[in-house]
């Protein structure tokens, strides 16, 4: 086994990924979906960056990922791709391009690679969408699944809340992770599920489990960029934990900017020709 830890790698890869778990070495990754953000995250050193279907909700401002599209997730994977030089990126198939057609997940996740040139492919569900994962992966198309809450379901479910509190919902997750590990799905991300169940996936499966909203006896953690960096300040979920307030940085910014040009300030004599 490698020694490395994965600060010291110049490429993650999903070996790398899965060395990590077994060292006990925690797992970062965080969301983007543009070019200008998606470099600051790989220059800072994260180890996975996903080009989430949230940037339905914070790129394009609908109220859930269902209306996001192939060739909308497409063109942010392949800004995101541009940028990255370390950082293993992994795309969210959007809602509707897998769901009960395995030959469409197919086409769909050839797609998002082909065109994109990311590194590995995201869909949510478990038993349900096996057939699908098993076609994509025999294509040699890395797959991560998502269980727990998963946003694509929103209608099904009614709510955002915490999902698997019930003992059977709890067992079908369980049985769900040990399926997609079966599939060989290299990880999977848990969403807002109780974090004893989620120790418990961790601890039962060998492949690597992130969290979000998952507590912390798991083997990563990801959190969507806006909400970090205090961008979008709507969303405040008990699991999010905002490292910046941009939001009030921006805003003095552009009231200043704003000022300065009603004033005759800007530009000065320096900043003309």
């Amino acid at each position: 086994m490698s020694v490395h830890s994965s600060a010291s790698v110049k490429r993650i890869t999903t070996h790398i990924l899965q060395e990590m778990k077994n060292r006990g070495e925690k797992i970062s990754m965080l969301t983007a979906y543009d070019f200008s953000m998606a470099k600051i995250v790989d220059d800072a050193g994260i180890d996975i960056i996903l080009v989430g279907d949230s940037a339905s909700n914070v790129m394009a401002g609908h109220e859930t990922t269902l209306p996001i599209t192939l060739d909308q997730m497409i063109y942010h994977a392949s800004s995101v791709v541009r940028a990255v030089s370390r950082a293993f990126v992994v795309v969210d198939i959007p809602f509707g391009s897998y769901q009960g057609n395995s030959t469409e997940a197919l086409r769909s996740a050839i797609r998002i690679m082909k065109e994109s040139g990311a590194h590995a492919i995201k869909v949510e569900g478990g038993a349900e969408i096996k057939e699908s994962v098993v076609r994509i992966l025999s294509a040699g198309v890395p797959v991560m699944g998502h269980l727990g809450l998963t946003p694509q379901s929103i209608y099904k479910f009614g709510t955002y809340s915490v999902r698997a509190k019930e003992e059977s919902e709890a067992q079908k997750l369980l049985e769900d992770a040990k399926i997609l590990e079966e599939c060989g799905c290299f990880a999977i991300v848990l969403e807002k599920i109780p974090a004893k169940l989620a120790k418990k996936v961790a601890e039962t499966v060998s492949i690597p489990v992130i969290g979000i909203g998952a507590g912390g006896n798991v083997d990563g953690q990801v959190l969507v960029v806006h909400d970090l960096l205090g961008i979008t300040q709507e969303f405040k979920p008990r699991f999010l934990r905002q490292y910046a307030d941009l939001q009030s940085i921006m805003l003095e910014a552009f009231g200043n900017y704003i000022k300065d040009v009603k004033s005759r300030d800007f530009p000065n004599e320096k900043e003309s020709y």
